[in-house]
């Protein structure tokens, strides 16, 4: 899968620039073992909505604190909750510990909303994993727009509401 999108991200003439790293399951461990990396730190969440029929893909700052109740709100999704690690593979092809703006290019039935929040689609470059987390990919995000557009998915850029 993941040789498969590096192919997809030639074929479209996306920039990219590559860093290997032992395996990251979280912001933190990310930021220890890749300091200073080109390009915006994210956290990514896979959510859905109460009744499991809308999927969203949620790219934020790493040191943001989302309120789900209220992102639910702002999206029109009632009862949105983080969706089960059956749903992440069965829509995305992903495990836990790899959720990236780049699995967008795996749900090829559409069904998975891409959401970013405006500050981290302000940045130059955003760092995504290439489907595993052994790896960080500097992406530049008019690049990454055109993926996006590319898979059928165009992101809906809001201010993704904070916890207090």
């Amino acid at each position: 899968m993941e040789h498969a999108l590096y192919r997809l991200l030639d074929e479209q003439r996306i920039a990219y620039q590559r860093f290997e790293h032992p395996p990251v399951f979280t912001c933190e461990e990310a930021a220890r073992l890749t300091p200073g990396l080109p390009g915006a730190e994210t956290k990514n969440l896979f959510l859905c909505d109460a009744k499991g029929r809308s999927h969203y893909l949620v790219a934020v700052p790493a040191d943001a604190a989302v309120d789900i109740k209220a992102l639910g709100e702002s999206l029109d999704a009632k009862g949105l909750r983080f969706a089960s690690p059956e749903r992440l593979k069965k829509h995305l092809g992903l495990e836990p510990g790899s959720v990236t703006l780049l699995a967008a290019v795996n749900d090829a039935e559409g069904n998975v909303n891409v959401v970013v929040d405006e500050v981290l689609w302000a940045a130059d470059a955003i760092l995504c994993h290439p489907l595993v987390n052994t790896a960080t990919l500097s992406v530049p995000v008019a690049d990454l727009e055109r993926l996006l557009r590319h898979s059928g998915h165009p992101p809906r850029i809001l201010p993704v509401p904070r916890r207090a």
